[in-house]
């Protein structure tokens, strides 16, 4: 079956969810230890917003996450589905 009639199924979409939000979560909560690990641990999470969230660097360090898991979803769900 090609990618595009497998994404026409709604299986594929609920695969896909399902693949992709525990990639996702799993991705930033590793980026925050490795970019904040001593000021999460200290409980500076003024510290943490500011160095990872404020003046906008929320776009980067999300954006880049969001696409990541988006087409780490749609590999591996693709691969997967028969």
């Amino acid at each position: 079956m090609s990618f595009l009639d497998k994404i026409k199924q709604p299986l594929f979409w609920s695969n896909f969810v399902k693949v992709a939000l525990p990639f996702f979560i799993i991705v930033t909560i590793i980026s925050l230890l490795m970019a904040s690990f001593s000021d999460i641990f200290s409980g500076d999470f003024n510290k943490v917003s500011e160095t990872n969230f404020a003046n906008g660097k929320w776009k980067n360090f999300f954006g880049f996450k969001v696409v990541f898991s988006v087409f780490y979803g749609l590999y591996v769900t693709n691969k997967k589905m028969k």
